[in-house]
């Protein structure tokens, strides 16, 4: 029987009905039961267009990606309204995750083909300019600042090139070793800024990357509680669906 944590969690899922490429929503069932097997309450709430949510209440953030069409709809509704808050709570230590056009999003800005500069949130001091071919495939990284040895797999999908300043500290989430990662040419995959983190690995990326999802519900605890100790799992099957994309590809 798994005893309850005292400490519960609150985690917002933004635009879940627009932003879902590529079952995208995996990563907040991994973190529904990344806490249930530790006994740790997590409620998640959804916010879409028109909703309002105060970031001060939250203690993570999903923000998923979608295409083109998806982004169009919500932008207006996330620079005027969420987006403002999401970044101020952020440069607050708040955790978030986002994933490809929510990465995106929350850069600078993004240049299009005809050199049209469309205005991000600037949480992450990074800017993306439209290539004109996609990066596709799997992706192996490895990403140290999670554990010795520890490295991320995903697929990726984009034709955006995504370029990272040096403002505040900010790196990449990891280092490519097969795949494209942010633009195809430094290796750099994704960006860590405080405790906000950018990326373009779909899959969803956290079932197959399991020290990723406690990252963040560690850093969440922490934050909200002063600790944020996790009790160890055993993650076997995510551990071998994990290693065997790594097998697979990084050796290509």
């Amino acid at each position: 029987m798994v005893q309850t944590d005292l400490r519960a969690l609150r985690l917002v899922h933004l635009y879940p009905d627009l932003l879902n490429l590529y079952g995208d929503r995996g990563n907040i069932i991994t973190l529904l039961r990344r806490c249930e097997w530790r006994g740790i309450p997590l409620a998640v709430e959804r916010v879409s267009l028109n909703d309002r949510f105060a970031f001060a209440d939250a203690d993570l953030v999903f923000m998923g990606g979608g295409s083109d069409r998806e982004q169009t709809l919500l932008f207006r509704d996330f620079q005027q309204h969420k987006g403002p808050a999401l970044v101020e709570a952020a440069e607050a230590g708040l955790p978030l995750l986002s994933v490809c056009g929510g990465y995106q999003l929350l850069g600078r800005y993004y240049r299009t083909h005809t050199g049209e500069e469309m205005p991000g949130l600037g949480l992450f001091d990074a800017w993306t300019e439209a290539g004109s071919t996609r990066l596709i495939g799997n992706v192996v990284a490895e990403a140290p600042f999670l554990g010795e040895g520890v490295g991320l797999v995903g697929f990726e999908n984009h034709s955006g090139r995504t370029f990272l300043g040096d403002r505040g500290g900010i790196r990449p989430l990891a280092q490519v070793v097969a795949g494209h990662g942010n633009n195809g040419k430094d290796k750099g995959e994704g960006a860590v800024y405080k405790n906000a983190i950018g990326t373009y690995l779909h899959g969803p990326v956290l079932p197959k990357n399991p020290a990723l999802a406690d990252w963040l519900l560690a850093r969440a605890l922490e934050r909200r509680y002063g600790d944020g100790s996790l009790t160890p799992l055993a993650d076997h099957w995510e551990r071998t669906a994990h290693d065997s994309v790594a097998r697979r590809f990084a050796s290509r």
